[in-house]
């Protein structure tokens, strides 16, 4: 098992490089990862501010533009 320190000591491009590891990893295992309750809860609301009328959206430019402000 790998420790938190050795994390720590990676370059960003390495951290990047051992999560695309462990992304391949689960997605050829097969197996399925269950989504937490709360994703569901999210998404249902979401849904419904759509169905009322009430849902926003954002193009990919001004959703980049907000990333960058670091709005959420």
């Amino acid at each position: 098992m790998i420790a938190e320190s050795d994390i720590e000591t990676m370059t960003p491009v390495e951290r990047l490089q051992a999560m695309e590891m462990l992304w391949r990893s689960f997605s050829s295992s097969g197996q399925e990862i269950p989504s937490p309750e709360w994703h569901g809860d999210i998404l249902s609301s979401r849904l419904a501010k759509v169905e009322a009328g009430q849902g926003s959206f954002l193009t990919i430019p001004q959703m980049k533009a907000r990333l960058a402000s670091g709005q959420t």
